[in-house]
């Protein structure tokens, strides 16, 4: 199967991506040498292609990697890095890596709403009940951990699926869930910041437990658009009918076995159960190492003692399924997060200031939240100090954001070496910094707390910074960069 970049459409699951991948040069690779998924198998992808924010040497741009063969299951593969390179998601998208945020800020205008087939569905080709004397998470799904001192196996890329006991509006997150016996999860829902969390804690109040599904293995179009977030996203959007846009066809889902929910009809693996009320576990009850994972900042996240439990009541998959998973601080985690908060700042900017944005940037080194980078232009004088209205609206739009650099449009944003020359060039400290201290940021900062320094209050709160390197408008004139001629140069190297 040849699926061509500019049709966007022919990619509907996993399945689909990875033929796509296949006939793309460099970027797929796979290996019938057995791995054991207990640290080996993120210690492999550290080397072929993790980026990010993990620990050197990475190769900063490496191909997806499929593992055929996992330590202690027959049947399954492991497919990890889908999504580690920009590049990789523009040809996933049928789009420009430099245009992803403006498609994705389209798509949240034009959702498509996901719909429920009739099943069973192939998501459900193979069922495991809980209730079967043999069943086991630990043997039916291979989660990996990424690292030696991780409390357990972690599934990474899981969809969750749920309902508000209120409303009946349904949504979709990602969390990170440690298999901690044979037919119960912990997942860590931070307090007020995912929707799930938010339907947990209401059904907590009404005495009541949270039926969820958890689809792994689903389009990639699925799994970037479940990060999109408030403002752009409220309780109640459906974060799947911005990816039914995307693909032009919603979303299908399909009723669950033995809860009252639904899941991705096509998803590799459907893990269904409940989020009970009342029960908080330790996240390394199994372990005992004191950390969770690698989080996406670059270190290991600590375990949690306030996790909520997920009671498994089945498991179903496809035929010879594949696992998903990724590695923490990879880039994949970055494109996951960044691209969706470059489309909601986007679409914040866009109507306070119509024009003035011509790309943001969720750099790399801020690990898709903490640090954007703004071009805009200054084509009037009254331009001036718009520049700064941007990065405000950029706070607004996504709160975890901790940093703004502001570059004029001759400058590549996504050329970190283009963006230090301008801050080496067009700024000074003295003028060109305004911070804005006390303000809640996210808690995964190591920096981000009381114990770093006196002006934090608390866990999470930050100094929210923005660097201004951009030329004032009366002296663009001064600051114009050298302009050589154009030529081709293939005539002189024909393989350029």
């Amino acid at each position: 199967m040849v699926i061509h970049m500019n049709n966007r459409t022919d990619i509907r699951d996993l399945r689909t991506a990875i033929e796509f991948l296949r006939s793309q040069k460099g970027q797929y690779v796979e290996t019938d040498v057995e791995v054991n998924p207990q640290a080996e198998l993120s210690g492999v992808y550290r080397y072929v292609g993790a980026g990010g924010t993990v620990m050197r040497p990475t190769t900063i741009e490496g191909p997806a990697m499929m593992f055929n063969k996992i330590k202690g299951f027959d049947d399954a593969r492991v497919i990890i890095g889908l999504l580690a390179s920009r590049k990789r998601v523009g040809m996933l998208f049928g789009c420009e890596p430099d245009r992803l945020g403006w498609l994705l800020h389209d798509c949240v205008d034009h959702a498509v709403a996901p719909v429920v087939v009739d099943g069973p569905a192939i998501c459900q080709e193979v069922v495991h009940l809980a209730t079967d004397p043999d069943f086991d998470l630990n043997k039916l799904v291979p989660a990996p951990t990424n690292t030696p001192t991780d409390a357990g196996p972690y599934i990474t890329l899981g969809m969750c699926y749920a309902t508000h006991p209120d409303t009946g509006e349904s949504d979709v997150t990602i969390h990170r869930m440690c298999i901690q016996s044979k037919d119960e999860l912990s997942i860590f829902l931070q307090p007020g910041s995912r929707h799930i969390g938010a339907m947990a804690e209401r059904a907590e109040e009404l005495g009541q437990n949270l039926p969820i599904s958890i689809s792994i293995g689903v389009d990639p179009a699925i799994e970037i658009t479940a990060c999109f977030e408030p403002p752009t996203t409220p309780l109640g959007f459906n974060e799947l009918s911005i990816a039914g846009a995307l693909r032009e066809h919603p979303v299908e889902l399909v009723k669950c076995k033995t809860v009252n929910e639904n899941a991705i009809a096509n998803a590799e693996y459907v893990i269904e159960g409940e989020i009970i009320t009342g029960r908080r576990i330790v996240e390394d009850q199994n372990s005992h190492t004191g950390f969770a994972m690698p989080e996406f900042p670059g270190y290991s996240g600590r375990a949690s003692n306030e996790t909520w439990l997920i009671k498994v009541h089945a498991v179903t998959h496809r035929k010879h399924p594949i696992m998903q998973t990724c590695i923490g601080p990879s880039d994949e985690h970055l494109n996951m997060a960044g691209i969706p908060t470059e489309a909601s700042i986007i679409g914040m900017i866009e109507k306070a200031l119509p024009g003035k944005l011509k790309n943001v940037y969720a750099h790399r080194s801020g690990c898709g939240k903490y640090m954007v980078i703004l071009q805009v232009a200054k084509n009037v004088h009254t331009d001036e100090g718009k520049q700064r209205q941007a990065a405000l609206l950029a706070f607004s739009a996504f709160p975890e954001l901790k940093n703004v650099i502001l570059v004029d449009d001759d400058v590549d944003l996504f050329d970190s070496d283009d963006v230090l020359w301008a801050m080496n060039t067009r700024f000074q400290g003295d003028k060109d910094i305004i911070t804005i201290p006390g303000v809640r940021c996210h808690p995964l900062d190591p920096s981000s707390s009381p114990e770093y320094a006196d002006s934090i209050s608390d866990v999470g709160i930050s100094c929210k910074t923005i660097y201004d390197c951009t030329v004032p408008f009366h002296l663009k004139e001064h600051f114009k960069r050298a302009a050589f001629l154009e030529v081709d140069p293939h005539k002189w190297i024909a393989e350029w």
